[in-house]
């Protein structure tokens, strides 16, 4: 089969599109033909060698949406079911779905049942998912003000049209650090745009929940815009800070208010399902903002740490089946 290895950390180049043998299946393990999926910021970290625990060659992908190939639960997962793979340690402690073709845990494959086209439901898994989540988490009611701080990710653009579909009165405003992107904020969907300037939000306003895409960077500011009784969402971590350090939970979180977090790890089959009722009932505009082919994933990663980058960006494999 046809898939990009990656045998040692550095920029996009070490990318290699090259001939693989297709795995082979093992007890527990279904194999699942390829049809997409999303480029996710963890696999740029990935693949510049920070992600400690993964070692190299290894090919890298945390998400697919496809079919299966070959099973070992036919029951569950019967040949030619579509599919849909988050996380776990897909494209980490194994080689994930760079590829034509993934061998994946049983229990790490979801069964789906929706119409929707490739390139809608490869645009959904890790992006759509983790902002479902993290919506439900906000516990978002009629009327409030929702401030999302990373509003150009594709996770940020995916939560704000969740949001616009579920709660049409509720205000969306989001955030950016540069003034070019501000147009296309309002374009996408969003009511207001913020400035976020070396970690500080340039406005007095405050905002009953904040979607904390930025992460440990930025959560104690986040708190000085949180409205008593509110709620903090970390859930990204576009500021390459992984902890919250010098944070005092008593003086750093806003009166009353809470903290709280959602990762695409925490996988359930019903939500999942649940979400893809969601956007076909809702009409949600799911699209991504590019389409590579597989041998074009180094562009793919150049665009997405790009300063030109905004929304969602997939791979399709046989994209006309």
């Amino acid at each position: 089969m046809k898939a990009v290895v990656i045998k040692k950390a550095g920029g996009p180049d070490q990318l290699i599109y090259q001939d693989v043998p297709t795995p082979k299946v093992r007890p527990g393990w279904s194999l699942v033909k390829v049809m997409g999926f999303g480029i996710n910021h963890s696999e740029i970290f990935t693949r510049k060698g920070l992600s400690l625990t993964v070692k190299f060659p290894r090919i890298l992908g945390i998400e697919c949406v496809g079919l299966i190939e070959q099973t070992t639960d036919p029951k569950r997962l019967p040949k030619g079911q579509k599919v849909v793979s988050i996380m776990g340690e897909m494209g980490r402690a194994f080689d994930g779905s760079y590829a034509e073709y993934v061998l994946l845990p049983n229990e790490q494959i979801y069964p789906v049942e929706t119409r929707l086209d490739w390139e809608t439901l490869a645009t959904i898994p890790e992006t759509y998912y983790t902002a479902y989540g993290s919506l439900l988490n906000l516990r978002l009611q009629s009327g409030e003000s929702v401030l999302v701080r990373g509003g150009s990710s594709g996770v940020g653009i995916a939560f704000m049209k969740l949001v616009r579909a579920l709660f049409p009165d509720i205000r969306v405003t989001g955030t950016t650090r540069r003034s070019q992107k501000a147009d296309q904020l309002i374009s996408a969907g969003y009511d207001d745009v913020v400035f976020d300037q070396q970690g500080h939000l340039k406005t007095e306003l405050k905002f009953d929940k904040i979607f904390e895409l930025i992460g440990p960077a930025t959560v104690k500011d986040s708190f000085k815009h949180t409205n008593p009784g509110g709620i903090v969402c970390s859930t990204g971590e576009l500021g390459n800070k992984w902890y919250l350090e010098k944070f005092d939970p008593i003086m750093d979180i806003a009166p009353n208010s809470y903290l709280t977090s959602f990762y695409s790890g925490n996988v359930d089959q019903q939500k999942l399902n649940g979400l893809l009722r969601l956007i076909s009932e809702k009409g949600v505009a799911v699209k991504p903002v590019k389409v590579f082919r597989l041998d074009q994933l180094p562009s793919a990663h150049r665009y997405l740490e790009s300063h030109d980058s905004f929304g969602k960006v997939i791979v399709l494999n046989q994209a006309d089946e």
